[in-house]
């Protein structure tokens, strides 16, 4: 498939869209949410044309050819054996974590995460009644943002019952080396932890070589203190039609998710099943498309933004999320700074840390290239003569 289409400048004003309808009516271009302007793959469309075209709408269930493909694509991928009974869907990867943080544990436990993050993974225990721990994310000699072993394990406590966790990383964009997650299943092991990994851009990976490895694959022990949480959401630009997975292979620990989403969180709708399958059997050649154009789109962003005195990106390993580190700037408040310019990212506030801005770069180039211009002249205009 041509990455032409890519290019596409498609209008998503007047559409509902939340992504666009934040700045309706201003002059300032959405790169916040994790929304990509991209038109969704071919076949997911047609199918859902289909579907519509049935006319009937009842109740659904999970087809059993989605459920396939999972398997499938888990073992093809990971070399990660699954059964359909360890798959449990769900209408958001959200209310996973929501789910995973009361189904782990009492009122009196302790959810360790590390941060900065993906805001749901602090707002979580929170709305569970858990006590939240953050840990601070490191950098090492290559400038790779990771999560800290020994301060992770430091801050463990008696009452910690779970660890969340987010690999490929969102903010920042890591991905985790197979090493790197048999130190962290380790620590896990050691302390009697339940982990929750979220890995919804599993299938953005930008790197050349690198490839994802789900935690929960790598031994029996760790398999069976894991929620793995995934989605075609992301990958596909079907974010908006709601249907995500749990992976959960201890029958005990996926009966206590089970219980707890029961009669609060509804079944996935019957356009996300049919979308979602759609995704996994027909669109692995449109994705592929999409990461060449990712991943210029990525190329041009590190060297944009690291010619703009004051900003500094980091490499991105995966996602089409860029955290900007704006501190050289000394803006006094960053986030009003940019919509101010022209251009609505994601504030590192909201992911704990106010030193950076999140910039979603899944568009259109001609849509970022506007963006990096207009960031590019606010910032010289900013400095000191």
């Amino acid at each position: 498939m041509n990455a032409i289409r890519f290019d596409q400048l498609i209008d998503r004003r007047a559409t509902s869209s939340e992504k666009w309808e934040k700045y309706a009516d201003r002059e300032i271009l959405p790169m916040w949410v994790a929304d990509t302007d991209f038109m969704a793959p071919q076949p997911v469309i047609e199918a859902l044309h289909q579907r519509i075209d049935h006319g009937v709408f009842g109740y659904t269930c999970t087809p059993p050819e989605l459920n396939r493909l999972v398997i499938e694509r888990m073992q093809a991928l990971y070399d990660w054996p699954i059964e359909v009974n360890d798959l449990v869907w769900l209408p958001g990867l959200v209310c996973g974590l929501n789910l995973a943080c009361r189904s782990v544990g009492d009122n009196n436990s302790a959810v360790i995460t590390p941060a900065p993050v993906y805001p749901p993974f602090m707002s979580a225990p929170r709305l569970s009644e858990r006590t939240l721990i953050k840990v601070p994310l490191t950098r090492n000699q290559n400038n790779r943002t990771l999560l800290d072993l020994a301060a992770l394990e430091a801050a463990i406590t008696p009452d910690t019952r779970l660890l969340l966790f987010c690999n490929p990383h969102n903010p920042g964009g890591t991905l985790y080396r197979r090493e790197e997650l048999e130190a962290l299943a380790d620590i896990v092991v050691r302390h009697d932890l339940i982990i929750c990994s979220d890995e919804i851009h599993c299938d953005l990976i930008l790197e050349p070589g690198l490839v994802h490895t789900p935690i929960a694959s790598l031994s029996e022990a760790i398999a069976a203190r894991t929620i793995t949480l995934m989605a075609p959401s992301k990958t596909y630009n079907i974010a908006g039609l709601g249907c995500s997975f749990a992976i959960i292979q201890n029958p005990e620990l996926r009966q206590r998710f089970q219980r707890v989403r029961k009669g609060i969180v509804p079944d996935v709708n019957l356009l996300g099943y049919t979308a979602a399958l759609a995704a996994y059997r027909d669109g692995n050649e449109w994705n592929r498309s999409q990461l060449d154009y990712l991943r210029a789109n990525r190329d041009y962003l590190v060297a944009a933004i690291n010619a703009i005195p004051g900003l500094k990106l980091d490499p991105i390993e995966a996602t089409y999320l860029a955290w900007i580190d704006v501190s050289g700037a000394c803006l006094n408040n960053p986030p009003l700074f940019f919509e101010q310019a022209g251009v609505g990212m994601s504030p590192g506030r909201d992911f704990g840390d106010d030193r950076f801005m999140r910039l979603n770069f899944g568009c259109p180039r001609a849509l970022l290239e506007q963006a990096v211009e207009r960031i590019r002249r606010a910032i010289l205009t900013e400095l000191p003569a």
